[in-house]
């Protein structure tokens, strides 16, 4: 297997190190097309087979323009062996960041994409669970690029007989219900979708408190403002978007269909005033890179679920004396994403590959 992989058929070019996982760019020899293979030894899944094999189907099930594909599968006795689609352009963030110019149209045709990619996926019968800005990534480092959705960690697909009601993704992002531990639908992707789109247009996330059981109780109800000044040069059309589908009930929250007809997405509601100084800085001072990203602890996460009695305040008041904090002082919710009843989150899509790994000259 090794020669088929690094040899005959997928020549190695560039080897990156990852926590669980070689990753290895190479170029398939009959088309000369560009690849990532990961190569996951299976000591490290141990265990987590049933977690594997959901987001093997998911990832065979999908074909779409704006999410990263598998390609094929290789397995020998101590490795897995997926070829995925390349991906080169980088993270959403960080593109944004290195504009010179960034509009509400920018980021209106960015949700766009998202919007597109996701629609598909509910309309396959999956729900990512784990919409987050480190899993949107540009396809190439090309001005025009389309943007990419990856990591299907967390995906699940319904209809399988069982219920979602497991606690999953990344703090800051996750929905209300699923904070609640209540069962839930696809409709926490939608309401990721809204996070998203509103640090496009700010550079800092709706939710975040140092307090980790103050940052659930703002995402339980639902406590975000649009904030001045940072706010002041926003459209109103781009502001009932993001409340449209950052909806406290899931019920009334919009789905991707309606989200589409929207004029901030299919009319000309998004302004084209240059908002890149402002996003930008608060991007840097929110959602700085560490080379190393520290994991969230999922035993505090129920600990503090248990604290604020998750299963029994939802669509009730909480009490807090704690305001939304200042935006000029807000960090970027952890990033890590955790799934809560397993504490570990395996990585199968490969990403973007500079941002991700430490490149290790052969």
């Amino acid at each position: 297997l090794k020669a088929l992989v690094y040899g005959d058929r997928w020549p190695r070019k560039t080897r990156y190190l990852g926590a669980f996982s070689e990753v290895v760019m190479a170029r398939e020899k009959t088309t000369g097309k560009m690849v990532a293979i990961k190569c996951i030894p299976k000591k490290a899944l141990k265990g987590k087979e049933t977690s594997i094999d959901n987001e093997i189907a998911v990832l065979r099930k999908i074909k779409h323009e704006n999410i990263v594909a598998l390609e094929d599968i290789y397995e020998s006795s101590n490795h897995l062996y997926l070829i995925m689609q390349l991906v080169s352009g980088g993270e959403l963030f960080d593109r944004i960041v290195e504009k010179g110019f960034y509009t509400e149209m920018d980021a209106s045709r960015l949700i766009r994409q998202v919007l597109d990619a996701v629609n598909y996926l509910h309309s396959m019968g999956i729900v990512h669970r784990d919409l987050k800005p480190e899993n949107l990534l540009y396809f190439s480092p090309h001005d025009e690029s389309k943007i990419m959705i990856s990591d299907f960690g967390l995906s699940k697909m319904e209809g399988t007989g069982d219920v979602m009601a497991t606690a999953c993704g990344t703090p800051g992002y996750v929905a209300p219900e699923v904070l609640a531990q209540k069962p839930y639908s696809k409709a926490v992707d939608c309401w990721s979708i809204g996070v998203i789109a509103y640090i496009l247009l700010c550079g800092y996330p709706p939710f975040y408190d140092e307090n980790d059981s103050k940052l659930f109780e703002q995402i339980l109800k639902a406590d975000y403002e649009f904030d001045a000044p940072y706010w002041d040069d926003i459209s109103d059309s781009a502001k009932d978007f993001i409340s449209c589908l950052m909806e406290k009930d899931p019920e009334k929250r919009f789905t991707c269909d309606q989200a589409l007809e929207h004029p901030w997405i299919a009319g000309d509601t998004a302004l084209c005033k240059n908002i890149h100084e402002s996003v930008s800085r608060q991007m840097r001072k929110n959602f700085a890179k560490s080379k190393w990203r520290q994991a969230f602890n999922a035993t505090a996460v129920i600990r503090h679920m248990r604290r604020l009695q998750l299963g029994t305040s939802f669509g009730s008041s909480v009490s807090s004396n704690n305001s939304v904090s200042n935006p000029q002082s807000r960090a970027p919710a952890k990033s890590q994403s955790v799934d809560y009843q397993t504490e570990f989150d395996v990585f199968l899509v490969a990403f973007s590959l500079t941002q991700e790994f430490e490149v290790i000259e052969l």
